[in-house]
């Protein structure tokens, strides 16, 4: 009945917006926001999680983040520091020519030895069985749809032998294993592998087709022995998270989501390039997806001998623009672009790595340390305040929280509970089956995902002690007890693990594309040496201000032997967390078993240029994506080859270059841009005034891969860096 209730409130609320005479526009969802948002929401402020010090004294100014998905690019820079951009979307030859096994060249042989190695694998009934289908290939019968079934064998490794064996010696034969006929039995199945038997058999896209079951292809596929095995593209994409834009491409192939292998995830409010690798799949095919694909490209292909790994890359290169800049005076503005490239800005963890509800992310993770099971499970499944910020999915959420916290009804609520939030359906699901076992439901959640709750409180702490350390010791100088590597050891080429970039700008219920964030950009692995400033190092000046580090809590880190390192017992003392010992002795929730690892206090950016522009049309955009130039590129070959154009410019409707399939100009594609991300009119963008000229702050520069831009862009804005701020600027 309280969810009937729920319900019905939310039916008449969605009854009088649609009876708005805005509801069928683009910028409805503007409309919806305000329509559900109570005026007294509270939501997370960067000083919340410890973010509160400027590098400069410059005073802020106006300006819009990321009001255009084009207005945010990102490009993967590779380990050797390479940019990585689409160039192409064509497969090269080398790559598309698929090397086929010819099979008939190896019929019409009696393999009397392969039959007698065999046997001594399988034995006589197997080896006879086998002389026979082969026997029967010879004569020429057709047996496209034909099998023999192996014996029965529980032995897993036996099976695998046999797989290598028809994988090395007979390749014009595929196998697969299906199920005995006594129980925990498996079978080895073979059969002809010709996969152009008359749109039969593997190649079929019918299952009627096919046999009960698909044939495995992992030990009979012949792979051309010059390629290597895995394949190496570009993935460009708009408005799509990285785990997203490869669920849609391994549809389309046909293959599981693991196969894909990437450095790290970009943010899906953005448009973004970076490397991807994939097992076993030819140019061609992939590059013939690009026909299909919305608001996603894949090119510049080549074949590798290994896949890629979380955490293979150097950093992201960007390119932001800031859309409606405006200040006291146009020099305040040169002075602080001026001031970040010869500054820097303070490195602090981002807003999006601890959610964007109002139950930040590292609360949950101090219930976690303390061992309060029962608390941190209420704290993920508890009705947020946040779930009604904006939009009715949110508040349909809302409802879904509510209603399980006051019915206890498990069943009920999973029916509703959307799919992607992952870990609370599995708490959900463990406590269906135990009900009462807190700690196990949590330990149901996926590890990535549970072990980023803790993370998220170790990034809390770091955050408030580079605060601290700027107001008491300012950003000019090395001070005593401060913590940096050591010269004198340090001489390995810093590398940076994987962090995405807003990795969940958005809902961080949404949980799909952060199976990689908790442990890449805290890792276990390293020793780094790191020493303590002491006398002798201030009088020989051999550190500097950007040497500066500070740890993320664990039990191999040494803390600052100045007032700083106070910072870090003192505020978790007061969460009720000792950093030396454990309240519990579950190992994954304890601080005392993580390795821990240090950051940069301050960072600069890398190759940092900046321009300023002025614009007119909102809805043109400041910067030229890979898809752009690649989109230019194309209609510049055809002014090229049409001798009958001459140095006449193209018609007005052949500005719509056809790439890939997708007929989109520069104007053309954002504009669809525009109206997928909710933005307001032309009109309203120019603020009533098509023609009024605005100024944009146009940046480019390079960071490590786990430093937050949007920290950079705080540094010369002076205001908030989150998503609701500056949606309600854009409005």
């Amino acid at each position: 009945s309280k969810l009937r209730r729920h319900h019905l409130l939310l039916t008449k609320t969605l009854q009088q917006v649609v009876g708005h005479p805005n509801f069928l526009k683009p910028y409805c969802c503007r409309f919806l926001e305000h329509t559900l948002l109570p005026a007294t929401m509270k939501t997370m402020d960067e000083s919340d999680v410890g973010i509160s010090c400027y590098i400069s004294n410059l005073p802020g100014f106006r300006g819009i983040l990321k009001q255009r998905y084009s207005d945010f690019i990102v490009n993967e820079v590779d380990l050797d520091e390479n940019v990585v951009h689409l160039t192409s979307l064509e497969a090269p030859k080398e790559c598309s020519e698929n090397k086929d096994v010819n099979i008939s060249d190896q019929l019409n042989r009696s393999y009397v030895t392969e039959i007698e190695s065999f046997r001594s694998l399988a034995g006589n009934s197997d080896a006879d069985k086998l002389k026979a289908f082969i026997d029967e290939l010879n004569s020429g019968a057709d047996v496209s749809d034909e099998s023999i079934v192996l014996s029965p064998s529980s032995d897993k490794s036996h099976r695998t032998a046999i797989h290598n064996f028809f994988k090395e010696r007979l390749k014009f034969l595929v196998t697969d294993t299906i199920d005995g006929v006594e129980d925990q039995s498996k079978c080895v199945r073979v059969r002809l592998n010709n996969d152009r038997n008359n749109g039969r058999g593997r190649s079929s896209r019918k299952r009627k087709d096919r046999d009960d079951k698909r044939f495995d292809s992992r030990g009979s596929d012949s792979w051309p022995g010059h390629l290597g095995k895995f394949l190496r593209f570009h993935l460009f994409k708009e408005n799509k998270d990285t785990q997203e834009a490869l669920n849609v491409i391994a549809k389309m192939l046909g293959v599981q989501l693991r196969s894909f292998g990437f450095a790290g995830t970009k943010d899906k409010r953005a448009v973004s390039t970076q490397r991807v690798t994939v097992f076993k799949q030819q140019a061609s095919k992939l590059a013939a997806l690009n026909k299909r694909l919305i608001g996603i490209k894949v090119g510049d292909f080549c074949h590798v001998k290994e896949g890629l790994l979380l955490g293979q890359l150097y950093g992201n290169r960007f390119t932001i623009t800031l859309r409606g800049v405006s200040a006291e005076s146009e020099d305040i503005i040169k002075a602080s672009a001026v001031a970040l490239g010869k500054h820097g800005f303070i490195n602090y963890f981002g807003l999006q790595r601890f959610g964007s509800s109002s139950v930040p992310t590292h609360l949950i993770g101090a219930a976690l340390l303390r061992g309060e099971w029962k608390a941190a499970v209420s704290l993920i499944l508890d009705p947020r305040e946040g779930d009604i910020l904006c939009y009715f999915t949110l508040s349909i959420i809302f409802t879904v929280r509510e209603y399980y916290k006051e019915s206890g009804d498990i069943d009920g609520t999973l029916r509703q509970l959307p799919r992607y939030l992952v870990a609370e359906k599995a708490i959900l699901q463990c406590l269906k089956r135990s009900p009462g076992n807190y700690l196990q439901a949590l330990k149901a959640i996926p590890r990535t995902l549970r072990m980023m709750y803790v993370h998220s409180y170790q990034s809390y702490l770091w955050n408030h002690a580079a605060s601290m350390r700027v107001q008491k010791h300012g950003f000019d100088q090395v001070v005593l007890g401060d913590l940096v590597y050591s010269k004198e050891e340090y001489k390995v080429k810093e590398s940076f693990v994987a962090e995405c970039e807003d990795v969940n700008d958005n809902n961080m219920d949404d949980y799909s594309n952060l199976d990689e964030i908790s442990e890449t950009d805290l890792p276990e692995e390293r020793n780094i040496p790191v020493k303590v400033i002491n006398e002798e190092d201030l009088k020989s000046g051999t550190y500097a201000i950007e040497d500066v580090l500070l740890p993320l809590p664990g039990s191999r880190v040494i803390y600052p032997s100045n007032d700083i390192g106070e910072v870090y017992r003192d505020l978790s003392q007061k969460d009720g967390i000792s950093l030396t010992e454990t309240a519990h002795k579950i190992k994954e929730f304890s601080i005392t078993n993580m390795t821990g690892a240090y950051r940069r206090v301050f960072q600069m950016p890398k190759d940092f240029e900046w321009e300023l522009l002025s614009y007119t049309d909102g809805t043109i955009p400041l910067a030229e994506t890979d898809f752009d130039v690649i989109a230019n590129s194309v209609k510049s070959k055809v002014r090229e080859e049409d001798p009958t154009n001459g140095s006449k410019e193209l018609p007005a409707d052949s500005s719509a270059i056809s790439v890939g399939g997708d007929m989109l100009s520069g104007k053309v594609r954002d504009e669809k841009i525009n109206n997928e991300a909710g933005m307001q009119s032309e009109k309203s963008q120019s603020g009533g005034n098509a023609e009024e000229s605005q100024m944009a702050l146009k940046l480019s520069f390079t960071l490590p891969a786990s430093c937050y831009a949007t920290m950079a862009v705080r540094e010369l804005l002076k205001t908030s860096t989150s998503v609701a701020f500056h949606k309600s600027l854009n409005d």
